[in-house]
């Protein structure tokens, strides 16, 4: 906290003098100015909390010195209390404090009177310098909260998106699965909508991980997730890492028609990277399965009615020798 800084000015050594010796019991650092010259140069200096100012001194004199003051933006808010040894003359009066004056005290002074004001203007300058140093620290801490939600939003996201996501493939997983699932289920009730669920699988993966070890089924893996990808062509279909060798889409809005071209768009986009496969007896790359399933739902049919269509579908690719599509009856989903 800044000390209190208290100018008085007057062209008298003694008055200056008594002054001070009034003013040592003070908490304030005492400044003195013998002009009015010499008073504006210190305020250049200095941030005053009070002035005491002589009224009668010769060039300029208490009155001029007080307007220069209060029209200059820098010091207009300091205190300024005349002290005069002139009679207490209404006219006086009034042009110290249209010059700026806030209070007038007259000679001799008494001195309880004298201090006891001083110090009422000392408590109000520390009092309003506690306050500001409250308020500082009060904004910093204020920035610092911000700053710590902004950090803990995007600490939320981060977590958010590590439960959400496989980390191998970078797709969503299955814990994504089951919430969008449930979301997209509800909007084709409520839109009397179609939705197509896809169950996808590598097929002899087991062989390939046995075969090239499982550094190489990871890349694989990664390398599947691409090409399904490429397969979908609306921001609304989402494909996701089912688990272990499985991927899952989800096509809002997709009959079985549509839900089996994109099927057969994925499996002839993984077939197309021929990665070699030479342990696989379906064929000399790596290949997929797909089992498709489609459904207009209504409020009393389960979601997992759809799922359980699109894995006996994908069964059914399977037993018919792998690397094709199978859609589900209608009935069955």
């Amino acid at each position: 906290m800044n000390k209190a800084k208290i100018l008085i000015v007057d062209d008298k050594t003694e008055n200056l003098l008594a002054l001070e010796r009034l003013l040592e019991t003070q908490d304030a650092e005492i400044v003195r100015a013998v002009s009015g010259q010499e008073a504006l140069s210190l305020t250049l200096d200095h941030d005053f909390t009070l002035i005491l100012l002589d009224v009668n001194m010769p060039g300029m004199d208490g009155y001029e010195l007080a307007s220069l003051l209060r029209g200059n933006s820098r010091t207009k808010h300091i205190p300024i209390i005349f002290i005069t040894a002139a009679s207490q003359d209404w006219e006086q009066l009034y042009k110290g404090f249209d010059c700026g004056a806030i209070d007038y005290f007259f000679k001799p002074l008494d001195s309880i009177i004298f201090t006891n004001k001083v110090k009422i203007f000392l408590e109000l300058y520390y009092q309003q310098q506690l306050l500001r140093e409250k308020t500082e620290q009060l904004d910093r801490q204020l920035v610092e909260l911000e700053n710590l939600r902004r950090k803990l939003e995007a600490a939320n996201e981060k977590l958010q998106h590590l439960c959400t996501t496989d980390d191998l493939t970078g797709l969503a997983n299955r814990r994504c699965f089951d919430e969008i699932f449930k979301e997209e289920w509800q909007r084709a009730i409520r839109g009397k909508h179609p939705i197509t669920l896809l169950m996808i699988d590598i097929d002899h993966f087991k062989m390939y991980n046995d075969t090239y070890g499982h550094v190489q089924g990871d890349k694989a893996l990664r390398c599947v997730a691409k090409a399904l990808l490429t397969a979908v062509r609306r921001p609304s279909d989402r494909v996701m890492r089912y688990g272990g060798e499985e991927f899952i889409a989800i096509l809002p809005d997709a009959d079985a028609s549509g839900g089996y071209q994109v099927a057969e768009r994925m499996r002839l986009a993984v077939q197309a990277m021929y990665l070699d496969h030479k342990s696989s007896p379906v064929a000399p790359m790596l290949t997929i399965s797909v089992g498709a399933a489609a459904a207009i739902p209504h409020a009393s049919q389960s979601m997992i009615g759809l799922i359980a269509a699109a894995d006996n579908a994908l069964y059914e690719a399977k037993g018919q020798g792998r690397n094709r599509s199978a859609m589900a009856d209608s009935g069955s989903s």
